[in-house]
């Protein structure tokens, strides 16, 4: 990386090299803020996200990984820029160049750090795994896992699991959006949050939309807004 680096920009400085989050962090509080930082996702004692809550990263962050997991869609919707190992010299070139636009001016520096942000805090968010019911009686938990997918009917909210049940639940879908993670449900509109298992056939529908058959379901009109078609199918190639 370092090689690279000085491939691209001769006059680029070094200023230090850590292997994990504890050497980071005492480096981090330590020295004058870097232009840049580039990160290795997985450190020798943890994750580089582990950094930003125990210390102030007020630079430019480049991420690697060598693993094309969750992480990389939070880096994508944020704008944050990251590159899979090994490092391309173009990826990286494209990279640089691009952080050099955004911090051309105080704006996008501000506009970068506070996306660096949203990434961290989406990363480190703890999402629902299960839900408290009640049948007849009796209370139950369902796992999140075990739930295909969510939707609304008649002012209630339901959800519909891998045993085709149907069970309502005490939540909107606006309060699911916040509890349940954004990787492994797709809010398609205004009544129905699926994972991609619920997905018996996509087909394509009238004003560039797109029309889902949903696995266990009667409702023939479960319909991907327009608006939301391409991040659907961005959602679905991950």
């Amino acid at each position: 990386m370092e090689t690279l680096v000085h491939e691209l920009v001769p006059d680029a400085l070094v200023v230090g090299r850590l292997d994990s989050v504890r050497e980071s962090v005492k480096w981090f509080k330590s020295n004058p803020t870097p232009e840049l930082t580039l990160m290795d996702i997985q450190l020798a004692d943890g994750t580089s996200f582990q950094i930003f809550e125990q210390c102030e990263v007020n630079c430019p962050v480049i991420f690697t990984t060598a693993y094309d997991e969750y992480a990389l869609r939070a880096f994508k919707v944020s704008s944050i820029d990251y590159i899979l190992k090994p490092v391309d010299k173009q990826e990286l070139q494209a990279a640089l160049q691009k952080l050099e636009t955004l911090t051309n001016s105080k704006d996008g520096t501000r506009k970068l750090l506070y996306s660096i942000g949203e990434v961290v805090q989406k990363l480190s968010k703890k999402y629902k795994e299960r839900f408290m019911i009640k049948v007849g009686e009796h209370l139950r938990t369902i796992e999140v896992k075990d739930i295909l997918y969510f939707f609304s009917q008649d002012k209630a909210t339901f959800c519909h699991t891998t045993d085709h049940r149907n069970h309502i639940l005490d939540f909107t879908l606006e309060q699911l959006e916040e509890l349940i993670d954004p990787l492994a449900y797709f809010r398609v509109n205004r009544r129905y949050f699926i994972r991609s298992e619920s997905i018996q056939d996509i087909i394509s529908y009238s004003n560039s939309r797109l029309k889902l058959i949903l696995k266990n379901s009667q409702d023939n009109d479960v319909i991907v807004a327009r608006e939301r078609v391409q991040e659907f199918k961005q959602w679905l190639d991950r």
